[in-house]
C-alpha cells in the first residue's frame, strides 16, 4: 500500500511540472531611448531571469535617443541570462539609430510586417563644430562597436556597419533576406508561435502556450521619462530663478523659495543623465545678473535689453542643437525669454524699487495732505476732515473757514498745518 502511495505522488509531481504554465515576460518601449528608458528595461531584464521566463520580449518602436543610455541596454542584454527578444511592432513602427543597436544586441530580433530598421549613424557626430578627422574616429568607433554586437549575435555585420556610416535603413522583409534579423511576426500570438522550439543560450524555449507577463514601468520610471526632456529641463530652470529670485526680492514670502530649491534639485538630478552646455547657464547667469543691476542702476533699460539678448542664446546653447532628441525650438526659447523679462521688469524690479522707498506707516501718511478747513484754525485750535474723520488742527498763520490747508505734522492727536498757497 505504501509502495503504491509514493508512485501516485511521484505521478502527480511530475503531472503538476508538466502542467505547469511556462511565463514570457513583456515590456514596451515607446518614443525616445533615455535614462528612464535603460532603467526600465534592465529592471526588466533582472525581474524575467528572478522569475524564470522563458524569455523577455521588448516591443520596440523608436526614432533613436541617447548613446549613453543605448550602452547600457545593449550591456545588459549580454549580459543577460534570460533570452532576450526585440520584437519590433506594431506595423508602421521603427527601430533607428539607438533602436538598431538595441535590436541587433538581442538574443532574437523580430519585425512586424512594414516595419523598418536602421539609421543608425550617430546624430551627435554629424552636427557642431566637430572637424572632418573627428568625425571619421567616431563613425569608425561606433560602426565598429555595432559590427561586434552583430558579430556577437551572429547577424549581417557588414549591413550593421553601413548603418552607421551610410544611415542604411531597410524594411523588414528585407531585414530579414539579409539577415539582419531573425523572423517576421505578424502580431503576439504570431511571434510566441515562431519562438517556440528554437534555441537561445542552450536553453530550448516554449512559449506556444505561455502566459505573457507584462512587466509596467515603475512610478520613478514614468515621473522621469516624462520630466527627461529638454523642454522640462528649461521650465525647471525658470522655476529656479523665479523662485529664489522671488524670495529674496520678497523675504518671508516662503512659497518661492521652496519651489525654486526643489525645482534645483530635480534639475541637478536631470542635469546628470541629459548633458547641459556650460556656455548656455553661464548666458543665463549674465543675463539674471543685469536684470537684477538695472533694478538698482539707473541704465534707462540698456542692461535689461541685454539681459533679454543673454538669456535668448542661453537658452538657445543651454543644449545640444545638433541632436534632434535635445534640441530647444523656438516655440519655447522665445515664449520663455519673453515671461523671464516681463517676470524680471515688473515683479522683480517693482519688489526691489518698493524696499527702497522711504517707510510711510501711520502719522507719517498723513503728512503732506491737502484737506480744506471746516471751521477757521489758528494757534488755538480749529477742524479739518480726512479719511473720513474729524481732527483737531492747530497753524501758526490763521486760516479761514473753506481755506485749503496742507497737513505739516502730527503733534499727538492734533494736526498742524499750514495755508496751501497754490
Amino acid at each position: 500500500m505504501k509502495r503504491w502511495a509514493g508512485f501516485l505522488v511521484v505521478v502527480f509531481l511530475l503531472a503538476a511540472a508538466t502542467a505547469r504554465a511556462e511565463t514570457v515576460c513583456l515590456i514596451k518601449v515607446e518614443g525616445v531611448i533615455g535614462p528612464a528608458t535603460a532603467s526600465y528595461v534592465s529592471r526588466a531584464v533582472d525581474e524575467a531571469a528572478s522569475q524564470d521566463a522563458q524569455c523577455l520580449i521588448i516591443q520596440l518602436d523608436t526614432p533613436g535617443g541617447l548613446l549613453e543610455s543605448t550602452k547600457v541596454i545593449v550591456q545588459k542584454f549580454l549580459a543577460s541570462t534570460v533570452p532576450t527578444v526585440v520584437y519590433v511592432a506594431p506595423q508602421g513602427a521603427q527601430a533607428a539609430s539607438a533602436g538598431c543597436f538595441i535590436t541587433l544586441a538581442a538574443d532574437v530580433a523580430a519585425m512586424a510586417p512594414a516595419t523598418a530598421i536602421g539609421a543608425a549613424h550617430p546624430v551627435e557626430i554629424g552636427g557642431g563644430e566637430i572637424d572632418k578627422t573627428m568625425k571619421e574616429k567616431l563613425e569608425n568607433f561606433y560602426g565598429s562597436y555595432i559590427e561586434s554586437i552583430a558579430v556577437k549575435r551572429k547577424r549581417n555585420a557588414e549591413w550593421a556597419r553601413s548603418s552607421v556610416r551610410e544611415s542604411a535603413a531597410t524594411t523588414a522583409e528585407k531585414a530579414l533576406q539579409l539577415k539582419v534579423i531573425d523572423l517576421i511576426a505578424s502580431d503576439r500570438e504570431d511571434l510566441l508561435k515562431k519562438l517556440d522550439g528554437r534555441e537561445v543560450n542552450n536553453r530550448k524555449l516554449k512559449t506556444a502556450a505561455a502566459t505573457v507577463v507584462e512587466i509596467p514601468m515603475s512610478l520613478r520610471e514614468r515621473v522621469f521619462q516624462a520630466i527627461a526632456h529638454p523642454q522640462m529641463m528649461l521650465v525647471l530652470t525658470l522655476i529656479v530663478m523665479y523662485g529664489i529670485i522671488g524670495e529674496l526680492s520678497s523675504p518671508g514670502a516662503i512659497l518661492p523659495g521652496v519651489a525654486g530649491v526643489i525645482a534645483l534639485v530635480l534639475l541637478l538630478y536631470l542635469a546628470t543623465a541629459l548633458p547641459m552646455n556650460a556656455a548656455g547657464l553661464v548666458l543665463l547667469g549674465v543675463a539674471i545678473a543685469l536684470f537684477l543691476i538695472d533694478a538698482f542702476a539707473p541704465t534707462h533699460g540698456v542692461l535689461t535689453a541685454g539681459g533679454i539678448v543673454a538669456f535668448f542664446l542661453g537658452a538657445l546653447m543651454l543644449f545640444d542643437r545638433s541632436n534632434p532628441y535635445l534640441r530647444l525650438s523656438l516655440a519655447w526659447v522665445v515664449p520663455a525669454t519673453v515671461v523671464t523679462a516681463l517676470f524680471f521688469i515688473f515683479v522683480v524690479g517693482a519688489g526691489l524699487r518698493a524696499q527702497r522707498m522711504p517707510v510711510k506707516v501711520g502719522a507719517e501718511t498723513m503728512r503732506g495732505k491737502v484737506v480744506t478747513a471746516l471751521t477757521p484754525i489758528d494757534g488755538r485750535g480749529g477742524k479739518v476732515f480726512i479719511e473720513g474723520e474729524y481732527w483737531q488742527a492747530v497753524s501758526d498763520v490763521p486760516v479761514e473757514q473753506g481755506q485749503r490747508v496742507e497737513i505739516v505734522e502730527m503733534q499727538g492727536l492734533t494736526l498742524k498745518v499750514k495755508p496751501k498757497t497754490t
